[in-house]
């Protein structure tokens, strides 16, 4: 079933929770609905469940105006961040509730209720469990038997919110892995909340980036990190460095760095920022016959296979980071203190105008 948000707008007193936002999600897509606390992720993920109303904009599903049906005629499968699961229940239990408690004419015989549960549980590997409680299960047991529990009524749409955002670094890795692998399997459309980039990149189809309840940019994992639409996208989706310059008809210069800028054809001599991310930055000793920025290597810290390097740019004072690989490190062997020339290998130029939350030096996500 696909699903479509149509010009939704949501208020809660005088704070404005979503601003007029629209998407879609095709049949069988996992959307990431993705951006900090506060930027209307849950409200809107509440609104396509039936769970809040919005004040004004619909929801489509399968083309079909949905804003009026209550929560059970939409068929939408919930997953909380916290379980909700029901303690004195045991797992199978828990897993059986939403079809014990259908309407007597739309309930399933005990026999398939038992079915069922049982290919559920083989279906999120927690078999070998049905007959233990959630007090005895880890936080990654009991997030597969709510993801179990919400697909137990077979629902056109599942919703998951914050899903994992209980749980460690490594069990969430892991859970993320497994939730791409069985939507992989069952292909049911679903939206799912985080906060998390790495988590929506790696998990997701699509992304949508949401900033103070508007949308920044829908697009897929690649598109998003690679061709960021907005300096919030630049910086919600890890490190970036900014260069401040200025662009005059259609041509950006960042220090002694000219490069094209054809969609501000129209500036004249206005600021402007460049954005660059830390791998996209060549270290050298010598300028080579390039343009390229004068620095000082200030630290030098190893973590794992990067080699992370934070320079001090002559002539601003800024700081800037740099990620190389540890071979190209062993290769170079920097040390601080040191002067270097470094030269962007893919700068992104905003005019100063359009700038959301960018600061001097590196900004960090």
């Amino acid at each position: 079933m696909s699903i479509e948000v149509q010009s939704v707008r949501k208020t809660f007193g005088d704070f404005t929770a979503l601003r007029d936002v629209s998407f879609q999600v095709p049949k069988g897509e996992l959307v990431a609905l993705l951006g900090p606390s506060g930027s209307g992720k849950t409200t809107l993920l509440r609104i396509i469940a039936g769970l809040e109303a919005a004040d004004h904009g619909s929801v489509l599903f399968h083309g079909e105006d949905a804003t009026d049906r209550s929560v059970r005629d939409r068929q939408v499968g919930f997953v909380f961040q916290h379980y909700a699961l029901f303690r004195h229940m045991s797992v199978f239990e828990n897993i059986a509730f939403g079809l014990r408690v259908r309407p007597r004419k739309l309930r399933p015989s005990e026999q398939e209720i038992h079915t069922r549960v049982h290919a559920l549980l083989k279906l999120v590997q927690l078999d070998w469990l049905a007959d233990r409680y959630p007090p005895q299960l880890s936080g990654g047991q009991r997030q597969r038997v709510a993801l179990a529990r919400a697909l137990a009524v077979q629902p056109q749409v599942l919703l998951l919110d914050e899903p994992f955002g209980a749980l460690d670094a490594k069990v969430r890795k892991e859970l993320r892995r497994w939730l791409r692998r069985l939507h992989d399997e069952m292909h049911i459309t679903s939206v799912f909340v985080t906060h998390d980039q790495e988590e929506a990149l790696e998990v997701a189809d699509r992304v949508v980036i949401m900033n103070e309840g508007g949308v920044e940019q829908i697009g897929t994992p690649g598109e998003v990190y690679d061709h960021p639409a907005t300096p919030f996208v630049y910086h919600f989706l890890g490190n970036v460095n900014l260069f401040h310059g200025r662009i005059h008809e259609g041509r950006a210069r960042i220090g002694e760095i000219e490069i094209e800028a054809p969609e501000h054809a129209d500036a004249r001599d206005i600021p402007a920022v460049g954005y660059v991310r830390p791998h996209d930055i060549e270290v050298t000793r010598h300028r080579n016959g390039t343009a390229a920025i004068e620095a000082t290597v200030s630290y030098i810290h190893l973590i794992g296979p990067l080699v992370h390097i934070e320079l001090t740019g002559c002539d601003s004072g800024n700081l800037i980071e740099v990620a190389l690989s540890k071979d190209r490190y062993q290769e170079m062997k920097f040390q601080e203190g040191e002067r270097v020339f470094i030269t962007p290998r893919n700068l992104r130029v905003f005019a100063q105008g359009s700038q959301a939350g960018a600061g001097e030096g590196l900004a960090k996500a």
